[in-house]
């Protein structure tokens, strides 16, 4: 497993503007061909997080997934964050995985945010996913599952070889600042208690319902220390997680042989 190189694209998302975001977004991540690995977007990065379903919403065949599936090929990267999408009679909140090779992987929100009535028109995905990307298994999940540390928990596998479950955590989000310690504070958890890089990815700015959004996007180490932090305006960061220095922390303290054992189900 080699060092990886992941890219922060903290932005101000335009409110419902589908095709002004792809815009925007590409001109932000344009300037990384050649320099990262990974491109984390925040969530609904096409439309700003509502939770009321559009009348005109896309599909796996719409031009945000072929959007983003030529951002990965032209960077040579993966890009990942969440969009509003429809499948069949449901909509999701989706998480895309876009590959430069042409694979796409999808994680829909599992955890819907009730205090927004998000449950009562959005559908909750069941399964957590879990990649491979440059020898690092990866644990994308999307904004307020961030709060539910059983579906987070890194489980120590005895039958297989031994291994944790991954060993990145990415949450895309809206997370308004009104909640800013309750984000920044659950980072560093779950990055302690799972005994990986966490990396959360929050937009800037003010939606359409009036919320405003501080940013703070980060990159926490295993250990729980803060290795990169956005702060609240647009930009772009690109930091390196370090194989060596996962490997080193989880061999020193080895949390995960005394771990319960459990299914999050």
């Amino acid at each position: 497993m080699n060092d990886l190189r992941i890219s922060l694209v903290q932005g101000n998302t335009r409110w419902r503007d589908p095709e002004g975001n792809r815009d925007y977004y590409s001109e932000r991540i344009r300037p990384l061909i050649g320099v990262t690995d990974l491109v984390v977007l925040p969530e609904t990065f096409t439309s700003g997080f509502s939770s009321d379903v559009p009348e005109k919403v896309e599909t796996m065949e719409g031009a945000t997934v072929a959007w983003i599936l030529e951002q990965a090929r032209v960077l040579g990267a993966v890009v990942t964050g969440s969009v509003q999408l429809r499948v069949g009679d449901d909509v999701f909140n989706r998480l895309l995985w876009a590959q430069p090779d042409g694979g796409m992987r999808v994680y829909d929100k599992r955890h819907l945010f009730r205090y927004a009535g998000e449950h009562k028109r959005y559908a909750a995905g069941r399964d957590r996913l879990t990649v491979e990307w440059q020898g690092w298994r990866i644990n994308p999940q999307v904004c307020y599952d961030l709060r539910f540390p059983v579906f987070c928990r890194n489980r120590y596998d005895v039958e297989r070889a031994g291994e944790l479950d991954f060993d990145l955590q990415i949450f895309v989000a809206n997370w308004p600042s009104a909640r800013a310690h309750a984000w920044k504070t659950l980072l560093h958890a779950r990055a302690m208690e799972n005994l990986c890089y966490v990396v959360g990815v929050n937009r800037v700015g003010i939606d359409g319902n009036d919320l405003h959004y501080s940013g703070d996007s980060l990159v926490v180490d295993p250990m729980g220390a803060t290795q990169m932090h956005a702060g609240d305006c647009e930009q772009v960061v690109t930091t390196i997680v370090s194989a060596a220095k996962l490997a080193t922390h989880r061999r020193r303290f080895p949390a995960m042989l005394d771990a319960d054992r459990f299914n999050w189900e």
